[in-house]
């Protein structure tokens, strides 16, 4: 039997919260599945020694607009799916499964304009599977990394984010490293890509910078035995956050302009820190960067490293 799953959601974290859904498919029926996503997702990347996954097609611009409705039918078509899961409400991709020839098609309820998705992903699957199923996600990767120093907290950073609205300023965790090393010994990773190297750079120039490692140069595959070994992350809300807390390390999130309650509340690895004033509230547009209490997170941060 070959099935497809379509997740057309940009963010890795997205494709991180789908994972137990699409896990739980594939063991229903017992086959290795196909998924369509967003080359943002880093699926490629993420999903590569899940032994769940069969092929991932990139559904890439060239799949957009009407010529691309046909490029994207036709191609589905060649690989003569017999069933199709579409984690969304668009009429498009109920379509083009139609076009496709795929015969079994399951969807989210057409036209359904707003959602928790993770409640959405999980009553959909659990419908599906006549199961209960974990929100726990769980990256699979096989690569360890040895000669981590034992001595040594080793604590990962995802100082970056989509938009500076969701980045807690690069000060706040110079200060933050600062004030670590006066009682235990760590090391640092800093998850940032090239894009961000200034905030790399200011990192580095600091007094903590001497024990940091950043992640600039490396592809997503491979940091996550890096994050892995890692003792705690301490991240924006951001695709690292969401990578750290499926690889089985314990995660504080800062929540400061995007929904906690989709993104910070699906795992028991997950902790979660927003603006004064908030409580499981933020959203977009909350705005509240300048607002999270620098003694909560650091508060916070020795309690989860004990």
């Amino acid at each position: 039997m070959k099935i497809l799953i379509i997740q057309q959601r940009y963010g890795i974290g997205d494709l991180i919260i789908f994972l137990p859904y699409i896990q739980a498919i594939s063991k229903k029926f017992n086959t290795k599945l196909s998924i369509l996503v967003k080359e943002s997702s880093k699926a490629s990347d993420l999903l590569s020694e899940d032994e769940h996954i069969d092929e991932i097609i990139i559904l890439d611009k060239k799949k957009d607009g009407l010529s691309g409705f046909l490029r994207l039918s036709n191609e589905l078509k060649k690989r003569k799916f017999d069933k199709v899961f579409i984690f969304n409400s668009s009429l498009r991709y109920n379509l083009i499964a139609k076009f496709a020839g795929i015969k079994s098609i399951h969807q989210y309820p057409l036209f359904r304009s707003k959602d928790n998705l993770v409640h959405s992903a999980k009553t959909f699957t659990e419908n599906i599977v006549g199961e209960i199923i974990s929100t726990e996600s769980n990256l699979k990767i096989k690569n360890k990394i040895g000669n981590f120093d034992k001595n040594l907290k080793h604590i990962c950073l995802a100082v970056s984010a989509s938009g500076s609205t969701k980045r807690w300023d690069i000060n706040n965790y110079i200060k933050l490293c600062q004030d670590l090393n006066k009682t235990q010994k760590c090391k640092f990773y800093l998850a940032a890509g090239i894009n961000d190297i200034e905030l790399i750079d200011k990192f580095k120039s600091t007094d903590v910078g001497k024990n940091c490692e950043s992640f600039e140069k490396l592809s997503i595959k491979q940091t996550l035995p890096i994050i892995k070994n890692c003792n705690l992350a301490i991240c924006n809300d951001t695709g690292f956050a969401h990578i750290a807390c499926a690889l089985g390390v314990k995660t504080l999130t800062l929540f400061m302009d995007s929904p906690v309650m989709a993104y910070g509340k699906y795992s028991s690895r997950m902790e979660v820190i927003e603006p004064e004033g908030e409580k499981d509230s933020t959203v977009h547009n909350t705005l509240g960067k300048h607002k999270i209490s620098y003694q909560s997170v650091l508060d916070k941060v020795n309690q989860m490293l004990i």
